[in-house]
């Protein structure tokens, strides 16, 4: 009997922790069972477990519902030399400037200071507070003041006599500092930009040092010749500062390096085409420009511009001519453009025969089969020999155009063959004469291809050899 009691007991399972608790109690407090026996010891072990093992359960049920998700990781402390260091230049300025009041206007000895300083001062972190130093004595601010509030020195660039000789030796000074610091390099050129755009806030002694300065780095190689972009800035071009900067510039560059050498360097950074920009819009001609350098002794500079222009102004006749041709416009058309441009431009025929050339053999898309090919520009030359006939007037204009047509075959591997048909062609259409074929023949030719295409002519050529001995005849019997 006690132990269906004790299942009937067991049976009324409590809800919560506190069922299980009141239960607990009538076993310990040795309640009757429903027979009105008592609870025996077996009993309350029974459902003092069962009740533990109820509590458990509840309690982990309760702290599943309960459970919230957290943020879990790992922190790491912060090594002292990984902090990042407050910028600080006055403590730098003052160990340059102090070493430079200590070796005075001898630049060797500054050299030699610079060189063992980056061991111990933080040049890359610091490289601008070093040129402007270098450069202006102290740190400039916005405009190219020196900053107040810090310590300069009287031994720096500006401080400098203004002499070829005493900027070739501070450039020396930059040279080997860059040439020992590499990484240098960079924050150098940023550096110049900068001081040509603080033009206006210096004196015009210290713009000539500069100017002086920076012909010799650009001929050294130290600095690109795309530093020049700066002198373009609205404001000093408005002021006249520009031009007047680059002439001494360029008097500068042009002591140390040719002009072809200048010229290469502008062209490799496409500074060749942006000199007028020197200028305001309103002046900003080739005859300004012109009379401006020339007059300041500069003929080379002025020169080179025109010739830049005078390019420019082939290139866009290029352009323009194919843009004609791809539209269909009629011969006479074109003809009358053209020669409307060589008045205009001051073009030679020499010229404008290689430029329309050029433009009928880029009108059209070649195929890029080799035995097409030639009947396709048979057939397109045909077409256009009226407009290259227009402009072969003199003897030079025709040999012109038969180098330019060697060299076109030669770069253009399908048109190897096609030599020799071309020729005979516009020899047909009167574009080229039996004179000009046979100085370019025996002596006028380019090296580019010789052997073959001599080879294509030798047939022909003999025939207007025999052709013009029987012409010869003929007009001796006629006598």
């Amino acid at each position: 009997m006690g132990v269906a009691n004790i299942w009937r007991v067991s049976r009324c399972t409590p809800t919560c922790t506190q069922h299980c608790m009141i239960h607990t109690d009538l076993i310990m407090h040795g309640w009757n069972c429903a027979d009105g026996s008592k609870w025996s010891s077996f009993h309350c072990c029974f459902l003092t477990l069962s009740s533990f093992v109820f509590v458990l359960q509840s309690v982990f049920m309760s702290n599943q519902r309960q459970q919230k998700p957290t943020l879990t990781g790992q922190r790491f402390k912060t090594r002292k030399r990984d902090e990042k260091e407050r910028f600080d230049p006055s403590q730098f300025q003052e160990s340059i400037v102090q070493g430079l009041n200590q070796t005075g206007t001898d630049l060797e000895a500054v050299a030699k200071f610079l060189d063992a300083s980056g061991a111990k001062l933080d040049y890359r972190r610091y490289a601008e507070t070093l040129f402007d130093i270098l450069v202006a004595g102290g740190m400039l601010a916005p405009g190219g003041t020196l900053s107040d509030d810090m310590t300069c020195t009287e031994f720096c660039l500006f401080k400098a006599q203004e002499d070829m000789e005493t900027m070739q030796a501070y450039a020396q000074v930059f040279n080997k500092l860059i040439r020992r610091y590499k990484y240098l390099e960079k924050g150098f050129e940023e550096e110049i930009k900068k001081l040509l755009l603080f033009l206006k806030g210096f004196t015009e002694s210290e713009r000539n040092k500069l100017a002086m300065l920076t012909g010799i780095l650009l001929a050294n190689g130290n600095i690109s010749a795309s530093i020049l972009s700066s002198l373009f800035n609205e404001n000093l071009v408005k002021e006249g500062v520009s031009p007047c900067f680059a002439v001494k510039l360029f008097k500068s560059w042009l002591s140390e390096k040719d002009i072809n050498s200048v010229a290469a360097s502008l062209r490799k950074v496409g500074m060749d085409n942006r000199l007028m920009e020197l200028f305001p819009a309103n002046k900003r001609s080739c005859e300004h420009f012109s009379k401006y350098f020339t007059d300041a002794g500069l003929k080379e500079i002025s020169d080179f511009a025109r010739n830049q222009q005078s390019i420019g102004a082939r290139k866009e006749l290029q352009k323009e001519l194919e843009d004609l041709m791809s539209r269909g416009e009629p011969l006479k058309d074109i003809i009358a453009y053209v020669r409307e441009e060589i008045k205009k431009n001051n073009i030679s025929e020499q010229t404008m025969i290689g430029l329309i050339w050029s433009s009928v053999m880029s009108s059209v898309e070649w195929n890029k089969k080799e035995e097409l090919v030639t009947e396709q520009a048979i057939k397109h030359l045909k077409q256009y020999s009226p407009l290259l006939k227009a402009f072969t007037s003199q003897g030079f204009s025709e040999l012109t155009l038969l180098l330019k047509i060697q060299e076109y075959c030669y770069d253009n591997i399908h048109f190897m063959k096609a030599f020799q048909k071309i020729v005979v062609l516009l020899y047909k259409a009167d574009v080229l004469s039996e004179e000009a074929i046979l100085k370019w023949y025996n002596e006028a030719h380019l090296a580019k291809g010789k052997s073959v295409f001599l080879e294509q002519m030798k047939k022909f050529v003999e025939w207007l050899k025999n052709a013009e001995e029987e012409s010869e005849s003929e007009e001796e019997d006629a006598d």
